[in-house]
């Protein structure tokens, strides 16, 4: 990979420059060209964005499904108002999968299976990252117990990959639209019912579809940078 820092003022400037365009092209399109679909090669780069992403304690709280199927899509619809237009017109839909809250506090199997077989740290580093985080839970956003408030700390993970994602797509001409005018419970299960979410372990977090704008958006609109941003 190639380091703009290391490449000059120009690559470093123009690596700024990309990263802005793709912000500056993304919208949340709500209509996409049903007959252009984005290649596999490009999807499997944009799932790569997502599973390289940053969690909180490195625990990646996620898993991403893919819907293609039409007829999968048409039972989500159902129950999602507000993503009928996207499932019906988009190359790729992508469901966000939270993990629930008992497998997410420090003494649970899969935060023992991140510390011991992903993160592959020694024992006294584990026990002492575990510790940390139990008392993270605990008394730093004071989580523990509060069964939404967990459920919606790892959904908040989830939310970093899908930005990257976005991003992703978008820096390669790739259209997307983040995604929650749907009914949680009903999606659910939808979705465990065809054998694609285990409700022992996973919420839906959100969706979000990829694809082509059929049409030219409306400009973008954001707030000034001084009505944003404040120093001291």
């Amino acid at each position: 990979m190639t380091d703009p820092f290391k490449s000059g003022p120009d690559a470093y400037a123009a690596a700024k420059s990309q990263l802005l365009d793709a912000y500056r092209f993304r919208h949340a399109v709500k209509d996409f060209d049903p007959t252009r679909q984005v290649t596999a090669a490009d999807f499997d780069f944009i799932l790569e964005a997502g599973r390289l992403s940053p969690s909180s304690y490195g625990f990646e709280p996620w898993k991403f499904v893919v819907v293609q199927s039409p007829q999968l899509r048409g039972k989500i619809a159902v129950h999602a108002g507000g993503a009928r237009r996207q499932l019906a017109s988009a190359s790729h839909v992508l469901l966000v999968l939270a993990r629930l809250p008992h497998d997410m506090t420090a003494d649970s199997d899969y935060i023992s299976y991140m510390l011991s077989d992903v993160q592959r740290l020694p024992q006294e580093i584990s026990d002492m990252k575990r510790r940390t985080y139990d008392t993270f839970l605990r008394t730093g956003f004071a989580l523990q117990g509060n069964e939404r408030a967990m459920f919606e700390w790892a959904c908040r993970q989830t939310y970093l990959a899908l930005g990257n994602m976005m991003t992703a797509a978008a820096m390669i001409g790739i259209d997307s639209c983040p995604m929650e005018g749907f009914v949680k419970h009903e999606v659910e299960r939808v979705l465990a019912e065809e054998n694609l979410l285990d409700p022992d372990h996973f919420g839906l977090a959100c969706m979000a579809a990829f694809g082509y704008r059929a049409g030219e958006p409306t400009g973008k609109t954001r707030r000034s940078v001084e009505e944003v941003v404040e120093w001291r």
